[in-house]
């Protein structure tokens, strides 16, 4: 998937207001489904949602890479929010 720093105003937008009818590609839709799962319940994760991102077109270290990215960016907000860290303006 592209960084957001290098997407146009309207894509960006879209992204942030419902993934599922941006203007990407379905292989991008189907990790930005399976990030959302690791996200908000990631012990109902399982070999479908592997076999899924499998059948899309990406391999174990693919798969690997976007869990350990998920897991990071989730820890990070958890430790700011917690810490009651703010964004600087």
């Amino acid at each position: 998937m592209r960084s957001l720093g290098n997407v146009d105003d309207k894509l960006k937008n879209q992204l942030i207001n419902d993934y599922r009818t941006a203007d990407i590609t379905d292989k991008d839709k189907i990790i930005l489904e399976f990030v959302e799962k690791v996200t908000y319940h990631p012990a109902t994760v399982n070999q479908v949602d592997i076999d899924h991102l499998k059948n899309a077109g990406l391999d174990d270290h693919a798969i690997h890479d976007i869990v350990q990215v998920t897991g990071y960016f989730n820890y990070v907000n958890r430790l700011a929010d917690g810490l009651g860290v703010e964004l600087e303006k």
